[in-house]
């Protein structure tokens, strides 16, 4: 079953970049404005994946600050 949802995912996958392939290639654009775009929606895409890298770093920068303080009052509580 799992794998049948695999070649599924592939296979949609495929036709979407082929698809937009020959959005590409026939659009109403000339090539230089084309790149233009691709490069500009790379760069917007660029930087919201570099936005939400730096939030996962901060999430995971204070869960760890937290697990670290849980620990040592976890090792206190042991001691005594």
């Amino acid at each position: 079953m799992n794998r049948d949802n695999n070649e599924g995912i592939v296979w949609f996958l495929a036709g979407a970049a082929v698809g937009a392939a020959l959005g590409i290639l026939f659009a109403p654009q000339s090539g230089e404005q084309t790149r233009r775009l691709l490069a500009a929606k790379a760069s917007e895409g660029r930087d919201r994946v570099a936005d939400q890298g730096r939030d996962l770093y901060e999430k995971g920068r204070e869960f760890a600050d937290e697990a670290a303080e849980l620990f040592e009052r976890g090792k206190k509580l042991v001691q005594g």
